[in-house]
């Protein structure tokens, strides 16, 4: 558990329990961890190495090939339980990314609001802090700008480029404009921030994986905006609820379909090379990982 926490796999949110029995705890509540935990480096957030055109046509290959699936329920459920275990972090950086797009909304650049140039920089920004708690990373609400350091040319001009061909397909033909709204709004900016893509290999991977099950994907884009539209009508205040759950949906659907973890546990043991001695029963049991059925937010769920 020390060597995890040494290479960010773990950390105090992480939860564990004593062998043998107990309540499952973070593992800033055993006092044995203390030392590993306060020496943890504070994370660092590095722009990723960019990735050509041909990586991302080979991972859309890979994907296609191996297939995937959307499935509406589970998303919501799964995001529903990382709000609940990060409330405050999540809500409150929701709050904020709402109150900075109005904010922006007033202020026109060249006869078009700032909230719309900007609109994937704060999209990113907000699904990289809620990616960051799902794979089980230290995060802060500061991540809500990651956008602005990590990807800002990338993200910015996705956001343009999308804009602009969905809104001619929307006035020529309501259907294309629709099948490529989903088919970037969803992971376009996690891609370029997660991934390293530059805008237009990661809209092109995005819409080639999203289009091999693109109704589940709408699917899932229709609900995420109907429970945000919800918390809107019930006095305002209700988005500030709602729409959390909603982002975190879309993010375990990328998690899922794009992420590192798309098959196994991040904070499973990874398999011995040699046989392992038995070492002697220690006065305090360690704690052991959660499993991946019980893992919370903190410690990746399997898909």
């Amino acid at each position: 558990m020390r060597q995890w926490i040494a290479e960010g796999r773990a950390d105090g949110q992480t939860r564990a329990r004593a062998e043998g029995g107990g309540d499952w705890k973070p593992l800033s509540d055993y006092p044995e961890f203390a030392a590993a935990l306060a020496a943890r480096a504070p994370v660092v957030q590095r722009v990723p190495p960019k990735v050509g055109t041909a990586e991302a046509d080979r991972l859309a290959a890979e994907i296609i090939a191996r297939d995937y699936r959307v499935d509406v329920g589970d998303c919501f459920s799964r995001s529903g339980k990382l709000i609940t275990d990060n409330f405050w972090l999540l809500v409150g950086a929701t709050a904020v990314a709402l109150v900075i797009g109005s904010v922006l909304g007033l202020v026109p650049v060249l006869g078009i609001p700032a909230a719309i140039l900007l609109a994937f920089v704060l999209q990113g920004g907000l699904q990289w802090l809620f990616l960051q708690r799902l794979r089980g990373k230290p995060a802060n609400i500061g991540g809500i700008f990651a956008g602005f350091s990590l990807a800002f040319v990338p993200l910015l001009l996705a956001g343009l480029v999308a804009h602009v061909l969905v809104g001619i397909g929307l006035v020529l033909c309501i259907l294309p404009g629709i099948y490529l709204l989903v088919s970037w709004r969803m992971f376009v900016p996690l891609l370029i921030i997660d991934k390293g893509l530059d805008f237009w290999p990661a809209m092109e991977l995005s819409r080639k994986v999203v289009t091999r099950h693109w109704w589940p994907c709408f699917g899932l884009f229709l609900v995420a905006c109907l429970v945000g539209l919800a918390g809107a009508l019930a006095c305002g205040v209700g988005v500030f609820f709602t729409l959390p759950i909603a982002v975190g949906a879309m993010v375990y659907a990328y998690e899922d379909i794009f992420g590192t973890q798309a098959v196994t546990n991040g904070l499973l043991a990874p398999a011995p090379t040699e046989p392992a001695s038995t070492p002697t029963t220690p006065s305090v049991p360690p704690p052991t990982p959660i499993p991946p059925s019980e893992a919370g937010p903190a410690s990746l769920s399997t898909p």
